[in-house]
């Protein structure tokens, strides 16, 4: 109980929370990286895994690429690219990308796969091309388990960020790093709890964006249903 007192008494030390190593700083770094991995892995995942659950081929391919990035150790990945690449965000951003895809290949394909076929093939026997088709039946009503990928992404990117402080002085992992190296035990658990807590706002937004997104993609005469 001590240590998160401590722990709770260094985060409320204003001194803290000011200048570029500060919390504040710290928590828009940990946060910007976060965003840029997801970005940059869902233009690489969701239009891949839009097409494969579109043509329904590819599939085992996806869950086997996907599987195997799963098995891929972040840090250990992190290690040989930090190698590679030197000192800098480049090698942490390449090994979170790795990690984030296959969630988003996977609520991809899954969501656009799972819609159900006669909906497909009326909107074909309308005239709709296959890029409409797309566009404007199987996306929206994919977007929740889509977004559902997205949110399991995000969740693991924001919580194994901490890894860019392994070859970067970026993101809350500093607190982390530093503690342990100075066994400053108190800065190391407050460095966990800002994660921890930057983690569950995130996870409130995206689950609070994927109910709406289900709202949307049922249908009328479900959310008009008497409870």
């Amino acid at each position: 109980m001590n240590l998160f007192a401590e722990a709770l008494a260094w985060l409320a030390d204003p001194v803290h929370w000011s200048g570029p190593s500060g919390i504040a700083a710290r928590l828009a770094q940990h946060l910007a990286i976060t965003v840029a991995v997801v970005a940059v892995s869902a233009a690489v995942a969701i239009p891949v895994g839009v097409l494969v659950g579109h043509t329904r081929r590819g599939r085992g391919v996806v869950v086997a690429v996907a599987g195997a990035a799963r098995a891929v150790p972040t840090l250990g990945l992190l290690t040989i690219l930090g190698l590679m690449m030197g000192i800098g965000l480049q090698a942490p951003l390449a090994a979170l990308v790795v990690l984030a895809i296959p969630s988003l290949l996977a609520g991809a394909y899954a969501g656009v796969e799972a819609v159900a076929p006669d909906v497909v093939d009326a909107a074909r026997a309308s005239g709709m091309s296959e890029a409409q088709v797309v566009r404007q039946v199987e996306l929206p009503l994919a977007m929740p388990v889509l977004l559902g990928g997205v949110r399991a992404a995000t969740l693991q990117v924001v919580a194994t960020a901490t890894l860019a402080a392994y070859v970067s002085d970026t993101g809350l992992g500093r607190y982390l790093f530093a503690g342990l190296k100075t066994r400053d035990y108190p800065q190391m658990l407050a460095g966990a709890l800002l994660v921890i807590a930057l983690t569950l706002v995130l996870e409130a937004v995206l689950a609070s964006i994927q109910r709406a997104a289900a709202r949307a993609a049922a249908p009328t005469h479900a959310r008009r249903a008497p409870a």
